[in-house]
């Protein structure tokens, strides 16, 4: 049988089809920066645009389903093959899922000139997909404790299917369940996945540097507890956003992994940026609980305390493994760059000025300030990342 690394070489097509993620982090990262940009000129009413939808719900979708999806498409088409043994998805099926992809952005994008079930059919199309070539893969490499992981991602498709069926049905989707149902499930694939790498990462840099501190094993009570929380919470919250059983779960969840997030010895890695934006990617994610549990009492904003979960854990935990997996598979040291530093500041600094719009006099100025440095981090990412992900990988270095 051909080899990963024989089916790899044998690829003569473009570099950027050599691997699941080069692709897709690439559209993930000029996306995220054209859909702002769009979502500015919808808010400013500087130009129509043919689209059907409220701008709220676009705006929303699109990070959702448009930009998250992309990412998660491109971890996993990598993460896979890693976990099953299994030969990946390289050159023109790659291709082809990224053409599915970009369908479903230019129907989005034009919804004001096609038949709403037409517009849902193309987007749709696209995780129905990946779920399909997931869980063959997984299913062939009886790599039975994934399974889960293909499971989140069809909650996050089936949060889509509802979140065009509301639209169709009230003309609105942005505060409706089929969104909650699509936050929750990526939300808890960041605890799931994130839960994995951030302590092992972690770990590996300990070693390396030749430290004796090590992050705390992931299989343990506290983990559990603190998963379970979380399924629990973003269950309830989803169905019941408003109810007081809702906002307790989430602020307990919150505190558990925040708990849990403690235990990897994040404080000890400030020297390494790319180490460190792992545990912040987590911490706001748990963070993001937090909020909405306080919001759901009445001490906060219900949309501020979503965009925690949505600028900052979602934006940052997936900034966080694009700029890493991209140096390790691309054979360069694995360690951030100025640049890519600045990128991590200005992510953070998005995800604060978009919390305080809600809570405080400075709607406007927050607003626009969080675009911007949205805007500056994406940016910064597409103009630092497009050599690495675009060129033929080099030979890792020792």
């Amino acid at each position: 049988m051909t080899s990963t690394a024989e089916q790899m070489r044998r690829w003569q097509g473009p570099a950027v089809l050599t691997v699941g993620f080069r692709l897709f982090f690439l559209a993930a990262g000029i996306w995220a920066f054209l859909a702002m940009v769009l979502w500015i000129v919808m808010l400013s009413g500087a130009a129509p645009l043919p689209v059907a939808f409220d701008a709220v719900s676009w705006h929303a979708h699109e990070f959702l389903w448009g930009y998250t999806s992309a990412v998660i498409t491109g971890f996993l088409l990598t993460a896979v093959p890693n976990w099953t043994g299994r030969l990946p998805v390289v050159g023109w099926p790659v291709a082809g899922l990224a053409a599915i992809w970009l369908a479903g952005r230019i129907a989005m994008a034009l919804s004001g000139w096609l038949p709403g079930l037409l517009v849902a059919l193309v987007d749709l199309s696209f995780l129905a997909a990946l779920v399909l070539v997931l869980t063959r893969e997984i299913v062939a490499g009886k790599s039975w404790r994934n399974l889960k992981v293909v499971g989140l991602v069809g909650v996050f498709l089936l949060g889509n299917a509802i979140f065009h069926l509301e639209f169709l049905r009230e003309g609105s989707a942005a505060s409706g369940f089929g969104l909650r149902f699509g936050l929750g499930a990526t939300i808890l694939l960041i605890l799931v996945i994130g839960g994995r790498v951030t302590p092992s990462f972690t770990r590996n840099w300990f070693v390396k540097q030749g430290r004796p501190e090590r992050p705390a094993a992931t299989i343990g009570p506290v983990d559990q507890v603190a998963l379970g929380l979380a399924v629990a919470a973003i269950g309830f919250w989803a169905v019941l956003p408003h109810a007081m059983l809702s906002a307790v779960l989430c602020l307990l969840a919150g505190l558990a992994n925040l708990f849990r997030l403690a235990r990897w010895s994040g404080h000890r890695t400030f020297s390494e940026p790319l180490v460190t934006i792992l545990h912040v990617g987590y911490g706001l994610a748990a963070l993001g609980f937090v909020s909405v549990g306080l919001a759901g009492l009445g001490l906060g904003q219900a949309i501020a305390a979503q965009h925690v979960w949505m600028v900052g854990a979602i934006a940052t935990m997936t900034l966080a493994m694009m700029t890493r997996a991209s140096l390790g598979h691309a054979g360069l040291p694995l360690t951030a760059s100025p640049g890519v530093s600045a990128v991590y500041v200005a992510i953070v600094g998005a995800t604060l000025a978009r919390f305080l719009a809600g809570v405080t006099p400075w709607y406007d100025p927050m607003i626009w300030l969080s675009g911007a440095l949205w805007l500056a981090s994406f940016g910064g990412f597409v103009a630092i990342y497009w050599p690495i992900l675009a060129r033929a990988p080099q030979r890792a270095r020792g």
